[in-house]
């Protein structure tokens, strides 16, 4: 019993500094966000080439119950729960579901996503982000978007262990939305496929933070696609 006890404790103090993405808005968690597998652990995906990079999904095909309705051009919270609580840069992917599918149940598969947001740090005696510590990030959805079902992925990188490869932590989840307002005129030249748009080696992923501290930063992926 005291054996179980101890690596209860040991658990619960191991998945205190990691953290999940559950929800957007003021909405519930998992109501639009797909479940993802670590919604229990609150563990990261570290391998990039899995594809649990894509949307972390613990049942991949299910989707989430709803799809969540916005305007083109509202800036909405993703939600971390508890918060984000280890240094590195928060990015936004956003992709359309082809025409005949829906956002409750495409895979998302293929090079389809495109950056919509990338977090940079701030440079000094450290490096740090300002979405470290925060319970919630913002994401403009592009005003420019064409009307239609699209899948929202947001991505944190925990760089605090990114010193050799497989170190970084990826905490990622997707929402479904329904979009509605945009001027159709959306034209990203730099789609990207999940796994495929990162590798273990990239700058943006190994790297150590600490000593020497950087004077730069590479970010991971592809460039954010604007209107």
């Amino acid at each position: 019993m005291k054996l179980s006890a101890a690596i209860a404790v040991l658990a619960a103090a191991l998945a205190e500094g990691h953290y999940t993405f559950p929800s957007i808005a003021n909405t519930a968690d998992w109501q639009y966000v797909r479940i993802t597998t670590n919604f229990q652990s609150n563990g990261p995906v570290t391998d990039v080439n899995s594809d649990q990079i894509r949307c972390y999904e613990r049942n991949p095909g299910t989707g989430a119950p709803g799809i969540y309705n916005v305007t083109a051009g509202t800036t909405i919270n993703y939600n971390a729960k508890s918060s984000i609580s280890h240094p590195g840069p928060m990015a936004f992917y956003i992709a359309k579901v082809p025409a005949g599918q829906s956002a409750a149940t495409w895979d998302g598969k293929g090079a389809v996503w495109s950056k919509i947001h990338q977090e940079m740090p701030h440079f000094g005696t450290s490096l740090t982000w300002d979405s470290n510590g925060r319970t919630s990030m913002p994401v403009t959805i592009p005003r420019c978007l064409q009307d239609g079902e699209y899948l929202l992925r947001a991505e944190h990188i925990a760089l605090h262990s990114a010193g050799s490869p497989g170190g970084a932590q990826f905490y990622i989840s997707c929402a479904q939305l329904s979009v509605t307002g945009g001027s159709g005129t959306w034209n990203p030249r730099n789609k990207v496929s999940f796994p495929g748009a990162y590798k273990a080696t990239d700058p943006g992923i190994l790297i150590n933070i600490y000593y020497p501290v950087p004077t730069s930063y590479t970010p991971a992926g592809p460039p954010v696609d604007t209107c």
